[in-house]
């Protein structure tokens, strides 16, 4: 495979189209075109986020010897510049579709993009990385739960409502809930690198319980969603799935075996969306 597709890491892709999936399918009367570059936008700062990730963590020398998705730097695929020059090209298609996408309606969202590429870069770039901090989750859950949810709601709509932050929480949650999984296979080697993500803070039992948690909270909220659209209860179909993984987890389930995990928790989330958006077409 090529080595920047795996660099892209495409199994967490679903986190990135998901909330377009769902934010779009809400409104009354669909704009294609917004709805494309929101999908642009969503997408490249996804890919942007794995690049700069997988550069970040290389030079630092907090990749060697993971059991995870294949790793450019560390394993010496691509050079930290050629990695960077991805990220930063990435982060470029993410702000040129933004750019046009706030022509569109309004250009408050230049300062959303803006505060949204910082995060992304922010997560393990700079001096002080916040993904290093135990923040990663709670960034994930707002950026491509909430914000992203909701913004493709609005670029389509110009307006912002209960509904809309309800139908993205179960986004969130699930998005937060890949990065849990993700976390939580590579915590013994983060806590030897220093790598205080929450996996480390928390510690290997009670991750997996806050992994719960999470799928807890978005099967609550899918169902608090029925309110808005009563068909939104199809979405239920995914709890056998849910039951699954999660019984997969609580029974101890490390290293190659989460690998498995990330994916199913990524399938579940865009499964979740895709009904929950055919629901309100329909």
């Amino acid at each position: 495979m090529n080595k920047w597709v795996l660099g892209a890491r495409v199994r967490t892709l679903p986190a990135a189209v998901a909330p377009v999936l769902v934010g779009t399918s809400f409104a009354p009367k669909i704009n294609w075109i917004n709805a494309t570059l929101a999908l642009i936008v969503s997408l490249s700062l996804q890919i942007a986020v794995n690049f700069s990730n997988d550069y970040s963590d290389g030079i630092r020398g907090t990749d060697a010897n993971r059991v995870g998705p294949t790793r450019l730097v560390a394993t010496g695929l691509a050079t930290a510049k050629a990695v960077r020059t991805a990220a930063f090209l990435s982060f470029t298609i993410a702000c040129l579709a933004g750019t046009l996408l706030s022509l569109n309606t309004t250009l408050w969202l230049i300062l959303v993009g803006v505060i949204s590429v910082l995060a992304a870069w922010g997560y393990t770039g700079g001096k002080r990385p916040y993904g290093y901090l135990g923040f990663g989750e709670f960034s994930v859950f707002i950026f491509f739960g909430l914000v992203a949810t909701i913004g493709s709601y609005y670029v389509q709509a110009q307006q912002i409502n209960w509904q809309i932050v309800l139908l993205s929480i179960p986004v969130g949650s699930l998005s937060c809930a890949i990065l849990v999984i993700n976390n939580l296979r590579d915590r013994p080697l983060d806590e030897m690198a220093g790598k205080q993500t929450l996996a480390v803070k928390l510690g290997d039992q009670k991750t997996r319980f806050f992994y719960g948690f999470l799928l807890l909270i978005t099967q609550v909220s899918v169902l608090l969603a029925i309110s808005i659209n009563k068909q939104i209860v199809l979405a239920l179909i995914c709890l056998p799935l849910v039951y699954k993984v999660l019984m997969q987890v609580l029974r101890g389930a490390k290293g190659e075996e989460l690998i498995a995990v990330l994916g199913k928790t990524a399938k579940i989330q865009l499964l979740t969306a895709a009904i929950i958006s055919i629901a309100l077409l329909v």
